[in-house]
């Protein structure tokens, strides 16, 4: 990239902007955070407003700089720097490669003194994040690794029987070895952390992993303030075939007309959700705790959240390029056996190919911290004659699709008109269905605009508003 494009770009999570040399710790840290995280380029002689200031004697503080590094950073490093000239004015251009460290800042020690970049700054690392960078010199990922106090009988040998059916070899030892399920320690056969995650007994997965799960929540509106519908699922392998079920109950379908034939068309594209899905559940940084999986919908996009950043050495730039880095090669290579996963670094491309080929927005990817979040803006509607018909409105065992409204959202208008106070509450007792699907009921009306809520959240009432459709 050319000097004067770079200067254009906001500071990331590979960029940092220094006015000078007065604060030189400042810079080290930044060049350590590059060095351990994913590399980057540090420019010094343009101010925080973004006017190129430039460097006074530059060769001089070049060699400054140098010194800087090589004293103060350990393990030695050797960036490149460079002295370029902008409008006339002499800039620093330190580019930092990733290397497996961890580096550190001398004066700090190998402990305390060891910087990543997370977003546009740099946070000392705390002691996961140091373990993960210490596995780097390792051949083996984190999921590799035996798991503390388990032994073999902490799998669920059922499970594994099931989701390995299709599997032509059998399913013993040397296979669970091979796929990285079992791990060695000190002559012992071990459940590795892998092996614990996908196929743990329920007690074993609460006791060593019980962030390893994903929460799925439908809310109202745009906002979290108040739930319609939610299920926690603590197999992650059942989860990825039972999350795109609870996507499908709690979205809209849109009709369009294909020739003589009516198609419904979904809100979000299967294909890019599953392959977000599966991305997440491959490349997650297990070894955080205090995290899970999130998927949450609105009522204008779908937020799919995994725990941890890009891998060491990746940015997001590097992703959607098909560069591929691989966080847990056991989890990997099981999903591949079993069919969720294809080509490593490919799934980007399906994504967008996907979202492009279906009328879709491109979903955004966040890097939030020790976080990655995947947006998906709702489907603009196909056309103003072709109506969209909210899924979260109907019970799926109940009315088709295709009602205005359903029996029992006919019965709560009927209430309200005749003076009745009735809630959620009202339409379980009279129907028998779940608070949840009444919640829907009630939330697809007022999206309609039919009725309204007044007054407190407790004490309120619901009622007709004054553009009431016909309850046919």
């Amino acid at each position: 990239m050319r000097v004067e494009e770079l200067l254009k770009r906001p500071e990331g999570k590979t960029l940092e902007f220094k006015q000078d040399l007065s604060a030189p710790k400042n810079i080290l840290k930044s060049v350590i955070a590059f060095a351990n995280t994913a590399g980057g380029t540090v420019v010094i002689g343009r101010a925080d407003d973004g006017t190129v200031v430039g460097v006074g004697d530059v060769l001089d503080a070049e060699e400054r700089l140098a010194n800087l590094i090589a004293d103060s950073i350990a393990p030695g490093m050797m960036p490149e720097i460079e002295a370029v000239t902008v409008a006339d004015k002499a800039l620093l251009l330190v580019r930092v490669a990733h290397w497996p460290g961890p580096f550190y800042l001398k004066a700090k020690g190998p402990e305390d003194g060891v910087f990543v970049r997370l977003g546009s700054t740099n946070r000392q690392a705390d002691a996961a994040t140091l373990e993960a960078l210490r596995r780097l010199h390792h051949t083996r990922t984190f999921d590799q690794l035996p798991c503390a106090g388990t032994d073999e009988s902490d799998l669920d040998q059922a499970g594994l029987q099931r989701w390995f059916a299709h599997q032509k070899r059998p399913l013993n030892v040397s296979a669970l070895e091979s796929l990285g399920i079992v791990a060695h320690q000190g002559g012992r056969r071990l459940a590795s952390n892998a092996g614990v995650i996908l196929f743990g007994t329920t007690e074993a997965r609460q006791r060593c992993f019980p962030d390893a799960r994903i929460s799925c929540a439908r809310f109202l509106g745009r906002d979290k303030s108040e739930f319609l519908d939610r299920q926690d699922m603590d197999g992650l392998l059942e989860a990825l075939v039972d999350v795109p079920k609870f996507i499908a109950r709690n979205t809209r379908l849109a009709s369009r007309i294909n020739g003589m034939q009516r198609e419904d068309v979904s809100e979000y594209s299967a294909v890019a959700l599953r392959e977000v899905l599966v991305n997440a559940v491959a490349h997650a940084d297990y070894a955080l705790s205090g995290m899970r999986f999130f998927v949450s919908i609105f009522s204008d996009r779908l937020e799919i959240q995994s725990p941890g950043m890009f891998p060491f050495g990746m940015t997001l730039e590097n992703f959607k390029a098909g560069v591929s880095r691989i966080r847990n090669r056991a989890i990997c290579r099981v999903l591949r056996e079993m069919g969720f996963m294809e080509e490593w670094g490919s799934g980007y491309q399906r994504i967008i190919e996907a979202c492009r080929l279906g009328g879709y927005p491109e979903p955004q990817w966040q890097e939030l911290g020790a976080c990655i979040r995947v947006v998906f803006p709702s489907r603009p509607q196909l056309s103003p004659d072709e109506p969209v018909r909210d899924v979260t409105a109907i019970e799926p065992v109940s009315e088709p699709v295709s009602e205005p409204v359903n029996e029992r959202q006919r019965w709560f208008l009927d209430q309200l008109g005749q003076g009745v106070p009735v809630n959620a509450e009202g339409i379980v007792q009279r129907w028998g269905v779940s608070l949840a699907t009444a919640k829907r009921d009630i939330a697809a009306l007022r999206q309609r605009k039919v009725v309204e809520f007044s007054g407190a959240p407790k004490t309120g009432v619901y009622r007709l508003t004054a553009n009431k459709e016909p309850a046919s």
